[in-house]
């Protein structure tokens, strides 16, 4: 048994799931709570953490599961489906409250504010926050060989300076 990703039809994530669960798969459909404005009011609503892709255990055979009503695709790694590693779709689950993921808060550090680097090679340096980038890394400039330097850094290596 392994996890594979299955791309599915814009909007018809249930209609995918609920045909996939008829042909014997099981699926996981990781959501998230987001806020959005509806006639000028916040409300929370569920959205799909990954929009149009769900993740299906598959036993055996996974041909019926890429022709079932919904899916357009299963991720393929040349001629066979891409495994999802249990360890990833455990990691996701680990982070599910009440029937949604809960995503880590973005920083409360804004552009322009000053930050210490507390390891690394930059250790003890201040620097000005410059924003996030992918997989909770920061960018930060540095006053460095006579200029600002754009540095990246992991996000747990700076503080902001009320924390140190």
């Amino acid at each position: 048994m392994h996890w594979v990703c299955a791309r599915l039809e814009p909007r018809r994530e249930a209609v995918a799931q609920h045909f996939l669960r008829l042909a014997g798969y099981q699926t996981y459909f990781p959501q998230i709570r987001e806020e959005r404005l509806r006639r000028r009011r916040r409300v929370e609503v569920i959205a799909p953490l990954f929009p149009a892709y769900a993740f299906v255990l598959i036993e055996q055979q996974w041909r019926a599961a890429r022709w079932s009503i919904g899916v357009a695709a299963i991720i393929m790694n040349g001629s066979a489906p891409a495994q999802v590693p249990d360890n990833v779709i455990d990691e996701i689950r680990k982070r599910e409250r009440d029937g949604a993921v809960e995503l880590p808060k973005p920083p409360s550090l804004r552009a322009g504010d000053p930050v210490r680097v507390l390891s690394g090679p930059f250790e003890g340096h201040w620097g000005l926050y410059a924003g996030m980038k992918p997989h909770e890394r920061c960018e930060v400039l540095l006053a460095l060989l006579g200029g600002q330097q754009r540095v990246e850094l992991s996000r747990d290596a700076i503080s902001a300076p009320d924390v140190v």
